[in-house]
């Protein structure tokens, strides 16, 4: 754990991958996960009061789209 965390609604420090943690930073069962990229703000809710948000890696590549048949 990185100790970076940050609380729902504040503009991101960097873009990233984001997992949800508990209040003080521990696992919480079933958390959310999601991608903040350049330019996103502010960080989206969590899925219970009091959760935070912690940057685990930099964005992941666009996959590219598949061609239409």
């Amino acid at each position: 754990m990185s100790g970076d965390l940050q609380k729902p609604g504040e503009t991101p420090h960097q873009p990233g991958e984001y997992v949800e943690r508990g209040p003080r930073g521990g696992d919480v069962p079933k958390p959310r996960e999601v991608t903040i990229e350049p330019g996103d703000k502010p960080l989206p809710p969590t899925q219970k009061p009091g959760r935070t948000w912690e940057r685990i890696s930099p964005p992941r590549p666009s996959s590219p789209s598949r061609p239409k048949r």
